[in-house]
């Protein structure tokens, strides 16, 4: 099937979607988590083949945990799928209700975007997300995986697809593009007049070639070069927990740490202490002059350290002089997404929030809480990096758009 037929089709099941029952959709949510938990073994045979490819060609550790799925995966994925059933319809809420003087009743009510294209790399749990939260949002999706998943996406469509079937809405409310060739990606990039809006789900090199080839709107999403900062009245043992989840817990996915900064009075308690407990995990420190006379046998740090998001068991370390330029660091290298500050002080605190620009900024928390499922949305379909339309975790409102209705009794102008 080419790219334009796939959008054809989309177009039609989005015409089914948008005003299909929120019942209806909910049903159809859970036909999909039955399925899924009904077919673990053939996503996890589609998914053996993905994972076995990407050992052969050499992928990285934390790479191929992005990529795996087990049995408890699986199950997570459709618990997650419940949960967006669970959740409020966005579809037909009433943002507000004015009067005019002459009597017009404007309502400012939301719509469902229409057909959502989604390009995203090597986590086949993406492939659901999308799909759900699309559908209780009442937009189909065209979902553009990468080949180091493409076994395991092609499977988990086609189970979602027979689930919404007999569920009684379209197969083609999810649809997955089977070419993984870039030329098919920029086709999708290009699909002016069937994708209402593409969201890229990946690295910088990903978003990057998005947004500099589609033509049809996009939204930023994604890239996370997060930073933990220490100041001088930071507890020592909370700043150690933080930056040890925030660091290692899952260190390939956006929401981790990837550089650490710390207040020069604090520095010489604090690091021998973070290093050490971040050892455990092996952690690769790159610090700056500073932090290798304090630690010793640790890598000097460079301008590429600094700026580069590393997915993988590699942290920046740079002591720093005081609050500010710890926040000038972060404006000069952030990407936006979720940044932290450990202090029990107020003012420092609140300076910190106030001056740090970015999606999400944490104070005494670690950055892994910027996720849509722990925000309070369902499963999230991408982090907006950018300022307009959505920022932050894009949940089920972010899915949608607004209809201005509005009732007359004969008025003109």
């Amino acid at each position: 099937m080419t790219l334009i037929e796939m959008g054809k089709n989309a177009k039609l099941a989005a015409g089914q979607l948008m005003t299909a029952s929120t019942p209806l959709k909910n049903s159809a949510l859970e036909a999909i988590a039955d399925a899924l938990i009904k077919n673990t073994d053939i996503i996890l045979d589609a998914n053996k083949k993905d994972t076995e490819s990407a050992k052969a060609r050499g992928i990285s550790e934390s790479m191929l945990d992005r990529l795996t799925l087990t049995s408890t995966r699986i199950a997570s994925i459709a618990d997650a799928t419940r949960q967006v059933a669970s959740l409020p319809d966005p579809v037909g809420q009433v943002d507000s209700t004015v009067i005019r003087p002459n009597g017009l009743k404007i309502s400012r009510v939301r719509v469902p975007l229409g057909v959502i294209g989604m390009i995203f790399e090597a986590r086949p749990n993406v492939t659901v997300d999308a799909a759900v939260l699309c559908l209780k949002s009442g937009n189909a999706v065209i979902l553009r995986g990468g080949s180091e998943a493409i076994h395991s996406n092609i499977a988990l469509t086609e189970i979602m697809q027979n689930a919404l079937e007999k569920a009684g809405l379209s197969r083609f409310s999810v649809q997955i593009i089977s070419d993984t060739s870039r030329e098919t990606a920029k086709e999708l990039m290009r699909l002016n007049g069937y994708i209402d809006l593409l969201i890229p789900r990946g690295g910088a090199g990903l978003i990057r070639t998005v947004v500099e080839n589609a033509t049809v709107p996009v939204v930023e999403t994604g890239v996370g070069n997060c930073h933990v900062y220490i100041d001088e009245h930071a507890q020592i043992d909370m700043g150690v927990n933080i930056i040890y989840n925030a660091k290692t817990s899952r260190p390939s996915v956006c929401n981790a740490a990837e550089t650490l900064l710390v207040h020069k009075n604090i520095a010489e308690q604090f690091l021998p202490k973070a290093y050490e407990k971040l050892r455990e995990k092996n952690v690769e420190i790159r610090g700056c002059s500073e932090t290798v006379r304090i630690l010793g046998n640790v890598k000097p740090a460079t301008d590429t350290d600094y700026e580069t998001e590393f997915l993988d068991y590699i942290l920046a370390v740079k002591v720093v002089d005081s609050v500010d330029e710890a926040i000038l660091h972060i404006k000069k290298y952030s990407s936006g997404h979720s940044e932290c500050i450990v202090t029990d002080s107020y003012p420092t605190a609140e300076h910190f929030l106030s001056q740090v620009d970015a999606a999400a900024v944490y104070l005494n928390a670690s950055t892994r809480f910027t996720d849509g499922g722990e925000f309070g949305l369902g499963a999230e379909i991408g982090i907006s990096t950018q300022k307009m339309h959505v920022r932050g975790p894009m949940g089920l409102t972010a899915l949608t758009s607004i209809k201005h209705i509005i009732y007359g009794n004969g008025q003109i102008r």
